[in-house]
C-alpha cells in the first residue's frame, strides 16, 4: 500500500477541538504553555527548573523507594528513581485507569510515546536527564469502566461489588477470571507468558494498584519506566496549600468556567464543581460540599466546620483526593514533568485548566496527543492491495467506503454533479427571461428547477444503489476488511487488549511498537506485522 500513516486530522476519529490543536489554530494558543515540538523543550526545561522546589525531588524519590519495595524493578528503573533527585531531571508522564489486565491497546502505545520521547530528548539535550513516567489512576471510583477486557471479541469480566478507590481494591474473585482467561489463550509460549502475567499480577498480588504496577513493571522495567501511586499521604502532604486554596477560596471552578468560555464553539470534555475535592477511605470516595457554612462529604455524617477540615487536612492528607479538574495539578505539584501525554479527550480536559495553574503559580505542561496506531497483519495488507484499498478508504465511514469504491469500479460514470451543472446554466437563462417580463413567475421557475435536481439527485440515488448490487460481492470484502481492523467500525486500539496481539507475535510486538512510534509527528501509524 502507498503509505504506512495517515494523519490524524484525516483519520476522521479526533474531535474538532483536537483537530484545531493539531493545527495550532489561533484561538487555542491562549490555553496551552507551548506546543510539543522539539526545540519548545527548552525553554520548558528552564521554566520547570525555576519553579520547582529540591523539597519536592526528596519527597517524590522517598515515596518510589517506598513503592518499589516489594518489585523487582530493573537497574535503569532503580537509576532513573535515582536521577530524580537532581535538579536536571525531568519526567515525561502519561496516565491511564487500573483496566483489567491493562485494557484496550493504547495503554502501551501511551507508555512506549513516554519512553521514546524520553530517549529523543535526552539525545537533543544530553546535558539533562529524562524519566518515563506511567501515572496510575489508583484514586479513581468507576469500577464499570475498568472491570473488563476484550479478548478476540469476548468481553471478559471481572464481576464484584465496587466502593472506594480502585487502586485500594483487594482482587478477590479474579481466580475465576483467570481459568476462564486462560482457557480461551490455548497453548504455546506466547501464551504461556500471558498466563504467567496475569496470574502473578492478580493472583499474587493484594490489590488492583499493586496487579497493575506489576504488569506495567513486567513489560517495561528494562526501558527504565517509572510507575507512580499518588494515592500517598507523603506525596499528598506537598498538595496541602492548593488543597487549602481549593477548600477556602475554590479558585479551580472560577478559573475554569472562565476558560470554557473560551471553548464555547467546542464540546466541553469536562465541568467542574464547587470544590473539586472527594473525601476517600478504603470502601469511601465521596464528594465534598459546602453547604450552610459547613463542608460536608455527601452520602455520609461527615460534617465539618471550615477550621475542622483545614486540620482534617494537614493531619490527614491522605484522605483528600483531586477529581479530574485538581488531578492535573496535583501531578505537576509533585513531578519536575515537562510534558503529559494522553488521548484526545484528555488532552481536551487539559485545555480548560491552563488559567487555574496559573492561579496556583504551576507550571503548565507541554500537551502531546499520544501516538495512536493500527496493526494490520501481512494478510490483511495483500488484502487491501489486491482490492485497490488506500489506508484512507479502510479509515472512511463504511457507507462512504462502499458509495465511493461504488463509483470507482462502475463502468459508467454514477456521479451526476455534471448534468446538474447543465441544468443550473439552463436555468440561468430562464430566471433572466422571467426577470425582464413576469417577476412573479421567478417563484414557479425556482420550484421547476428545485424539483429536476432533485430527479436528478434521485436518479442517482438508484443507480447507485443498482450497481452497489451488481458490485456485490467485491464490496463486501471490502467491508469485511474493514470491520476486521476496525471492530464495531471503531478504531482497534480503543477495543482489542494487547494479548490478542501478543498472542500471536509474541515479544516482537513491543519491539516493532518501540521502532515504529515517533511521538512528535502527528500521524495515524500503520504497523504491518
Amino acid at each position: 500500500m502507498p503509505t504506512d500513516c495517515i494523519s490524524y486530522q484525516k483519520s476522521g476519529y479526533f474531535s474538532k477541538l483536537m483537530n484545531d490543536y493539531l493545527d495550532k489554530k489561533t484561538n487555542l494558543k491562549a490555553l496551552y504553555n507551548r506546543f510539543p515540538k522539539l526545540e519548545n523543550f527548552s525553554d520548558q526545561i528552564q521554566e520547570k527548573q525555576n519553579n520547582f522546589p529540591i523539597e519536592n525531588r526528596i519527597t517524590l524519590v522517598d515515596s518510589l523507594n517506598n513503592q518499589y519495595q516489594n518489585f523487582e524493578a530493573s537497574e535503569i528503573t532503580l537509576n532513573n528513581i535515582k536521577l530524580l533527585n537532581k535538579e536536571n531531571t525531568f519526567t515525561i508522564t502519561t496516565g491511564h485507569q487500573l483496566n483489567l489486565f491493562t485494557g484496550p491497546l493504547y495503554f502501551l502505545y501511551k507508555i512506549i510515546s513516554t519512553i521514546n520521547l524520553c530517549e529523543q530528548l535526552k539525545k537533543e539535550y544530553p546535558n539533562q536527564n529524562f524519566v518515563p513516567i506511567y501515572w496510575m489512576a489508583t484514586e479513581d471510583h468507576d469500577f464499570e469502566e475498568i472491570n473488563h477486557f476484550w479478548f478476540k471479541s469476548e468481553k471478559i469480566t471481572w464481576q464484584k461489588d465496587s466502593f472506594g478507590p480502585v487502586g485500594r481494591l483487594s482482587n478477590e474473585g479474579l481466580k475465576e477470571v483467570f481459568e476462564h482467561y486462560s482457557s480461551a489463550l490455548g497453548l504455546g509460549q506466547n501464551a504461556d507468558f500471558l498466563k504467567d502475567l496475569f496470574e502473578k499480577a492478580y493472583l499474587e498480588h493484594n490489590n488492583l494498584a499493586d496487579a497493575t504496577r506489576y504488569i506495567a513493571n513486567e513489560i517495561f522495567k528494562e526501558k527504565g519506566l517509572v510507575i507512580l501511586d499518588g494515592d500517598e499521604k507523603n506525596l499528598k502532604q506537598i498538595f496541602i496549600p492548593f488543597a487549602k486554596e481549593e477548600l477556602v477560596n475554590q479558585t479551580s471552578s472560577e478559573e475554569v468556567l472562565k476558560t470554557n468560555e473560551l471553548l464555547s464553539e467546542y464540546k466541553i470534555q469536562v465541568n467542574p464543581r464547587e470544590i473539586n475535592l472527594f473525601y476517600i477511605e478504603d470502601n469511601l470516595r465521596e464528594r465534598i460540599v459546602f453547604e450552610n457554612n459547613k463542608y460536608t462529604v455527601l452520602n455520609t455524617k461527615y460534617t465539618f466546620s471550615e477550621s475542622e477540615i483545614l486540620t482534617e487536612l494537614e493531619n490527614h492528607p491522605e484522605k483528600f483526593s483531586p477529581n479530574v479538574i485538581l488531578r492535573p495539578l496535583y501531578q505537576e505539584v509533585i513531578l519536575p514533568n515537562l510534558c503529559y501525554i494522553g488521548g484526545g479527550g484528555e488532552l481536551a480536559y487539559w485545555l480548560e485548566l491552563k488559567s487555574n495553574f496559573e492561579a496556583n503559580n504551576v507550571t503548565f505542561p507541554m500537551l502531546l496527543l499520544r501516538n495512536s496506531v493500527l496493526i494490520a497483519t501481512e494478510k490483511q495488507v495483500q488484502k487491501a492491495d489486491k482490492l485497490e484499498l488506500s489506508w484512507e478508504d479502510l479509515f472512511s465511514k463504511q457507507q462512504d467506503l462502499v458509495s465511493h469504491k461504488t463509483k470507482v469500479l462502475s463502468n459508467f460514470d454514477i456521479d451526476f454533479t455534471t448534468q446538474k451543472e447543465h441544468l443550473k446554466k439552463q436555468f440561468e437563462n430562464l430566471y433572466e427571461i422571467a426577470a425582464n417580463t413576469d417577476k412573479s413567475f421567478i417563484g414557479a421557475v425556482k420550484a421547476q428547477e428545485v424539483k429536476q435536481i432533485k430527479g436528478l439527485e434521485n436518479l442517482e440515488k438508484r443507480l447507485l444503489k443498482a450497481e452497489k448490487r451488481v458490485l456485490s460481492e467485491k464490496l463486501e470484502r471490502m467491508t469485511s476488511l474493514q470491520n476486521e481492523l476496525f471492530p464495531k467500525q471503531s478504531l482497534q486500539e480503543r477495543k482489542a487488549n494487547f494479548s490478542e496481539y501478543y498472542l500471536e507475535f509474541g515479544p516482537t510486538l513491543i519491539e516493532k511498537l518501540f521502532l515504529e512510534l515517533k511521538p512528535l509527528e502527528k500521524e495515524f501509524t500503520i504497523i504491518k506485522m
